[in-house]
């Protein structure tokens, strides 16, 4: 029998529902097989660091946003965007695109996963160019994919960490970076940092390439109008925007000249987030995650618990 707390927050979870699966259809829109073939763990399985934190929505799309906006400090990376993407009439499309690769390459059985990953290097081949500096860029340079992947897997675990309510374990950060450096590396990256303390470092050392520029802020412009197909649009987007812009590090909130009042509608919206967090966890647990553990034979619930870490070897 429901509990009188479950009666409560059903409505809530059902506009939940309702408005994630409008904002993001299902990633398998594509036509990936979740369920099949049965016992096939994919590229991580279900034991691994990287089902756990990518099986968290909110912390999921903060950090996705956040990866966003940081992503635009790297010229060279934003030139691929300026001078290949319809981002300024389809921005929204562009998140859906990088959550359905996210959440294919975690979930899919192997061999989808892995077309996945050949298909989009077949795109960055057609994606080269020169920078507003005069210099080369293509698509396929390693650095430029380790800045994108780094950037985005840092992101992401800052989201988990923050909105999950769930505490990280001794090691499985650093497990976290080292399972998915693999799909960096596939993708033709090398020397992906592997663990926090070689994330840091990297930052660190990119840090000179990096600048605020022009075309940093009509990106930027753009993401701060982006409209989610969902009732109350606005809220929804400033929501997960500025809980987005919390998770970013100080030197970075630095760069992009946020403003005292910017950091202050980040720390309210973060508190904001990880308020209702729950409600979307519990509003979407029959998600690909849930049906990529059934393909396992692994209960979903599984996916908010780190018991079984420890039992799986690093890569």
């Amino acid at each position: 029998m429901p509990s009188p707390l479950d009666l409560l927050t059903r409505p809530a979870r059902e506009a939940v529902r309702r408005w994630v699966l409008g904002a993001f259809p299902r990633a398998d829109s594509g036509g990936l097989d979740y369920d099949h073939p049965h016992g096939d763990p994919g590229l991580f399985g279900p034991h691994s660091a990287t089902w756990r934190v990518h099986a968290d929505f909110p912390g999921m799309l903060a950090g996705g946003l956040a990866a966003l906006t940081l992503q635009t400090l790297h010229p060279l990376a934003l030139a691929g965007v300026w001078d290949h993407s319809n981002f300024r009439g389809d921005l929204l499309g562009r998140l859906r695109r990088t959550t359905a690769f996210v959440g294919g390459t975690t979930y899919a059985p192997r061999a989808q996963a892995e077309a996945l990953i050949a298909h989009v290097r077949q795109i960055h081949d057609h994606i080269a160019g020169h920078g507003e500096d005069g210099h080369p860029y293509s698509a396929n340079d390693p650095e430029l994919l380790t800045w994108v992947h780094v950037s985005e897997a840092c992101c992401f675990l800052q989201g988990y960490r923050r909105y999950s309510h769930i505490a990280l374990p001794p090691g499985a950060v650093d497990r976290y970076y080292d399972e998915v450096r693999q799909i960096a590396e596939a993708l033709g990256a090398r020397d992906v940092p592997a663990s926090e303390h070689e994330v840091a470092e990297y930052f660190r050392r990119i840090r000179p390439e990096l600048a605020f520029t022009e075309r940093s802020r009509v990106v930027l412009d753009l993401l701060s109008q982006v409209r989610l197909p969902v009732p109350a649009a606005g809220l929804s987007r400033d929501l997960f925007l500025y809980a987005g812009h919390a998770l970013l590090p100080e030197w970075a909130l630095a760069r992009l000249r946020h403003t005292p009042w910017q950091r202050r509608q980040a720390r309210l919206a973060a508190h904001a987030l990880w308020s209702i967090a729950p409600v979307f966890h519990a509003a979407l647990k029959d998600g690909i995650a849930s049906r990529a553990c059934r393909r396992m034979d692994v209960p979903p619930e599984q996916l908010r618990h780190w018991a079984q870490l420890h039992a799986v070897q690093r890569h």
